[in-house]
């Protein structure tokens, strides 16, 4: 470890950014090997929460619990009184079921909610923030909460790369339906259409497709950018790592993102 000896044994928090599709979970397995940090992603807060209601068994129109006059939920007390629960895991996944049931954008102020649900039982500590913040709403509410609760972002890990690799890069990605595995059908590819892991037929996601693609690289451009410039404007450091290399190995991997950051620590 010498070469990277600027570096601190332990770490609080990292956020790892970069557009859908750069590279980043190399990057984050890096940062969960090296400084035991745990992967908090909010792809898998939203299914937590979402599981939970479901779990519960409503199965009435969610409809009764939004105020149309007000274009906001009903108070938690109404919500609790209809569901019959006080348990605020209840309460925040109904919420995010009623936007991803209508196909529509989940606001940044239940998002926040789920988030800081999750990240307490954490004790906001030791983790590597995977997906959030994406706007600028969520990185002023992160730092507050930080702030409030005595921690802190190390770093940003920012990975770089370009549209038109990240497009092919996407469109040639499968995912496995039952354990999650990610292959590349020409540089990782399964067998024969099938996963390595659990020998189940490998799928390719809804959203890969190159029109989504480019909705989602627009969106990185207008959102996520500027939440990450006003966190390096309020002192967070950011560490940028190539989410292409000539030669794709794990500790080439490794390499460039202890190199990058250890560089922000001299």
């Amino acid at each position: 470890m010498k070469m990277f000896e600027n570096i601190p044994k332990e770490l609080t928090n990292v956020v790892v950014t970069g557009k859908s599709g750069a590279g980043k979970q190399p990057r984050i397995d890096v940062l969960v090997s090296e400084f035991q940090l745990e992967q908090l992603s909010t792809g898998n807060i939203f299914r937590t929460y979402l599981g939970k209601f479901n779990e519960f068994g409503y199965d009435d129109d969610l409809g009764i619990f939004w105020d149309e006059e007000e274009d906001s939920f009903v108070s938690d007390d109404e919500i609790s009184k209809i569901l019959e629960t006080t348990d605020p895991d209840i309460i925040l996944g109904m919420k995010a079921k009623y936007f991803v049931d209508r196909g529509l954008f989940v606001p940044d102020y239940i998002t926040n909610e789920l988030f800081k649900g999750f990240f307490s039982q954490r004790n906001f500590r030791g983790q590597v923030l995977d997906g959030y913040p994406r706007t600028l709403s969520q990185a002023k509410f992160l730092l507050e909460l930080l702030e409030e609760n005595k921690s802190d972002i190390d770093f940003i890990l920012w990975v770089e790369n370009e549209d038109n690799m990240i497009i092919e890069r996407t469109i040639n990605r499968r995912i496995c339906p039952e354990c999650g595995k990610v292959y590349h059908l020409i540089y990782a590819p399964p067998n024969d259409g099938k996963c390595k892991v659990c020998d189940t037929e490998v799928i390719q996601r809804s959203d890969d497709t190159e029109e989504k693609i480019r909705s989602r690289l627009k969106e990185f451009s207008e959102k996520v950018i500027p939440a990450m410039e006003f966190m390096e404007e309020q002192g967070v450091s950011i560490a940028k790592v190539p989410g292409h290399l000539e030669e794709f190995t794990p500790e080439n991997v490794r390499k460039s993102v202890l190199g990058a950051i250890n560089e922000i620590y001299k």
